[in-house]
């Protein structure tokens, strides 16, 4: 019996590291990305093209950061005036997070990103 544990934990957990070596946390990271700014109103296609950008030059702990982004209780889902989106900006306090989000916003929003790869 508690060689069959053993034999089923040690396969778990190569199955997991082979999960994430092949780009299993990746592929759910890119998804929560995406789906984090559609819920933000950007269009599926852009969000798609910006989410790819973004998770490939962004650490977890930055992308984690631009969450910060999102509404705080008494502010409107979208800023409504520069003075909103600078807060919001603020409250991030990484700037390279802030430049690669803003980079992949301009170059998805053009045209040049194009689809996920």
């Amino acid at each position: 019996m508690r060689r069959t544990l053993l034999v089923i934990l040690v396969l778990a957990l190569v199955g997991l590291g082979l999960w994430g070596y092949f780009g299993g946390v990746e592929e759910v990271t890119q998804r929560r990305v995406e789906a984090a700014l559609v819920d933000a109103g950007v269009p599926q296609e852009q969000a798609a093209c910006m989410a790819t950008r973004m998770t490939e030059r962004l650490t977890l702990n930055q992308l984690r950061k631009l969450e910060r982004l999102s509404a705080q209780e008494g502010e409107t889902a979208t800023p409504l005036s520069p003075g909103g989106i600078l807060a919001r900006v603020r409250r991030v306090d990484d700037p390279e997070a802030v430049e690669v989000t803003a980079t992949a916003a301009a170059i998805c929003a053009l045209g040049f990103g194009g689809r996920a790869q």
